[in-house]
């Protein structure tokens, strides 16, 4: 399926040399043959208006409808009376063979579409409710950032990101995770991704070279750390969140954490451990870098804060929109510690020159209207709901599963029996065309442990929750 362009149609890069002894006409007809054959122009696409060509190229509108009915001559393009020109689907490639892109585009949709559709129900943790994305209030926000967008905000502006973003991300944080945060050292970033990258990035040009993470946790920090040449430590994590005394012996001065709403166990760092990691962070001057990735969702409990709340001075807290509306948007924020605030912007200076302004014009706009809290209440509302429906089919159908890390986000835990074996009813599973997710792939240490599976729940409907639960109900 080509590209079609509204409008009178694209421009065209074609060039003209008029200082050439060849004619014009030609030069044109001779730059779209080669436009078309290369690819550049793909079968089915529009071509401009001949009025709008002639304009462009600074030539007689006659000299273009010439062209065009000479490639139209040739099997270059096609056009029928009161219809727009446009590129044959029968134009010649360079290898001699039809140029049939459209139909490529059309082969690799359906490809993913059939890779997607393998799994009837996938329970893949961490993914958002993609089909509830507000869209009309991010069009409302985007029409409006760019409305009142000024020329220096579509400037290459300060690389921590647009103030007025900024500004607003740092009275949120304050206002809905109790962190201590000011538009200074607030950094927006393309997500988390870039974030962490970010942080370990200079904490490694500091020299620092080890750096704790949870066990079970996000084996990409494995990855993350060893192309910055950093060695990952795992820590174990138990009901109460990550274990001190294992961290104190890890000998580290960096720890990634996700202590609001543990991944994947769904614990909270317990309170009295919140406050000796702070304690052991000021003794060691170690950073604590904080995943703050799911927490507006909450059902059984109060809302718990940021631990950056705690130790600004030693906390970098990373937060994004990739749960609450999509991680297709690529927007997240820094809270940076004072210590890494200036080599971070230099980093994210080099790195990319800043986010896209934009979006983050359309999300601080967002946010300042209540829109953004309007959709997190609604789809806190929708994930409970989800959650209750796992726990009642897994109630009916499989009365024997445990499930655990239930108060907030979108996945839970399941505990199988202590004989089961939780990769083969993964593989069982998903010959059911059901996509289960066992514990130890979350293991970064490798550690075996209970058998578990960790559950998302996010992107399915109560309908889809009953339909997978009830095709696996035996395996569990």
């Amino acid at each position: 399926m080509s590209i079609e362009w509204a409008g009178q149609g694209p421009d065209v890069l074609l060039t003209l040399d008029r200082s050439a002894g060849e004619p014009l006409r030609v030069q044109l007809e001779r730059g779209l043959r080669e436009a078309i054959r290369s690819g550049r122009l793909e079968a089915g696409e529009r071509l401009p208006s001949s009025r709008v060509m002639a304009a462009e190229l600074g030539i007689s509108r006659g000299l273009v409808l010439e062209c065009y009915s000479q490639l139209q001559a040739e099997g270059f393009l096609t056009s029928r009376s009161g219809s727009v020109t446009r590129v044959a689907s029968g134009a010649l490639a360079p290898s001699g063979l039809p140029v049939r892109r459209g139909s490529s585009v059309r082969l690799a949709s359906s490809a993913r579409r059939a890779s997607s559709a393998r799994l009837a129900v996938d329970f893949r943790p961490g993914v958002p409710d993609l089909t509830s994305f507000p869209r009309r209030d991010w069009a409302w926000a985007l029409r409006e950032g760019c409305r009142n967008a000024t020329p220096l905000e579509l400037g290459y502006g300060d690389p921590r990101g647009n103030e007025f973003l900024r500004v607003v991300l740092a009275g949120y944080l304050r206002r809905v995770r109790g962190a201590v945060a000011d538009a200074e050292r607030v950094v927006v970033c393309g997500g988390f991704a870039q974030g962490i990258n970010l942080v370990l990035g200079s904490l490694s040009r500091r020299g620092i070279g080890r750096v704790a993470i949870e066990d079970p946790g996000d084996t990409d920090y494995l990855a993350i750390c060893e192309r910055l040449g950093i060695r990952a430590v795992p820590v174990r994590v138990d009901e109460r969140g990550i274990d001190l005394d294992a961290l104190a012996a890890a000998r580290v001065r960096a720890v990634i954490l996700t202590p609001t709403h543990q991944f994947p166990t769904g614990t909270a760092l317990a309170s009295e451990r919140r406050q000796a990691l702070v304690a052991w962070a000021q003794s060691c001057r170690a950073t604590i870098i904080e995943d703050d990735y799911d927490a507006e969702f909450r059902y059984d409990r109060d809302p718990v804060g940021a631990l950056q709340g705690l130790a600004p001075d030693r906390v970098a807290l990373i937060g994004t929109v990739s749960k609450s509306l999509a991680p297709g948007l690529r927007l997240g924020w820094v809270v940076c510690p004072p210590d890494l605030l200036e080599p971070l912007v230099e980093d994210k200076r080099l790195n990319d020159r800043g986010s896209p302004a934009l979006e983050q014009l359309a999300l601080a706009t967002l946010i300042e209207s209540g829109r953004f809290d309007r959709h997190v209440r609604r789809m806190r509302q929708v994930y409970g709901s989800r959650r209750d429906t796992l726990v009642g089919a897994l109630s009916e159908q499989s009365p024997a599963i445990v499930l655990d890390g239930l108060m907030a986000g979108f996945h839970a835990v399941a505990h199988l029996a202590a004989d089961a074996d939780e990769r083969a009813i993964v593989e069982q599973a998903r010959a059911r065309s059901v996509g289960l997710y066992a514990m130890s792939a979350f293991r970064p240490s490798g550690s075996s442990g209970s058998p578990q599976l960790v559950l998302g729940f996010g992107n399915l409907s109560e309908a889809a929750i009953e339909r997978g639960i009830g095709a696996v109900a035996d395996l569990l």
